[in-house]
């Protein structure tokens, strides 16, 4: 079983930050959020990830390609170009496949031109820049127990702005940010078979959502699988601001490793 990440978009929303880099490069505390995004599934054992490239894709690669010197200290003997790691790091198991999918390809087509590199029956899917407290197990339960082609993760979208909690005529509490309560979005986390393919060209214009997903829900062949915890993706700078600030207080929610 493998992950599809889509980390080939532009992030024009993020401003300044995604001109350098791209979207999934953009940190919280001092690694990438497509760090944190791969840490969620290596958490419940899956490892082996096929990330979709387009925007600034070279810089992904060589964070990957240039991982162990990136992450660790070491000791370089430049007599003989030996190099000795000193510490170690918990992502040895990892196989990350890095294919470029086109600067301005759609989603569907990113995801149907690595259809070469997944896995035959189940594979997962998600976007380059959510993270969430999401039970990845049971997910895989609940997605082989519904029988469908394809299972999204629906999520209460945190608020953009604070609440009150008020009684009478008082506030009994102020919650930044807090989850919304009423509808769901697609917060990734997805699942599908093989069978998803025969829904999506490698032409760019292939869309995902619009199209594709349209048809599947047409026919019955979407299950939601509704995640009642916290949810949140870097779509603004006060989103970068934001995840920042609870892992650095040590209250980040998707840190379930």
């Amino acid at each position: 079983m493998k992950v599809i990440i889509l980390a080939g978009g532009f992030g024009t929303r993020l401003g300044q930050r995604t001109s350098v880099i791209p979207k999934p490069m953009v940190c919280i505390g001092d690694k990438p959020i497509l760090w944190h995004i791969m840490k969620i599934f290596s958490f419940f054992g899956i490892t082996r990830f096929i990330i979709c490239l387009g925007y600034k894709g070279e810089v992904i690669k060589n964070y990957f390609l240039h991982y162990r010197s990136c992450n660790n200290d070491f000791t370089i003997d430049l007599e003989n170009d030996s190099v000795d790691f000193i510490n170690g790091q918990e992502e040895n198991n990892w196989k990350v496949t890095l294919i470029t999918t086109g600067l301005n390809t759609l989603k569907g087509g990113r995801i149907k031109r690595v259809e070469p590199f997944l896995d035959p029956g189940i594979n997962l899917l998600t976007y380059g820049d959510g993270v969430g407290n999401i039970r990845v197990d049971d997910l895989i339960r609940f997605h082989k127990d519904q029988g469908k082609i394809f299972t999204l993760t629906g999520v209460h979208p945190p608020s953009r702005f604070g609440e009150l909690v008020i009684e009478g005529n008082g506030v009994r509490c102020f919650e930044e940010k807090p989850q919304t309560s009423q509808g769901f979005i697609n917060g990734g986390f997805m699942v599908f078979n093989m069978e998803l393919m025969n829904y999506l060209t490698v032409d760019e214009n292939c869309d995902f959502e619009r199209g594709p997903l349209q048809e599947l829900a047409g026919k019955g062949e979407i299950a939601v699988y509704r995640h009642g915890g916290q949810w949140a993706c870097m779509d603004h700078e006060r989103d970068v601001n934001y995840l920042n600030e609870l892992w650095n207080s040590g209250k980040a929610f998707w840190k379930v490793w």
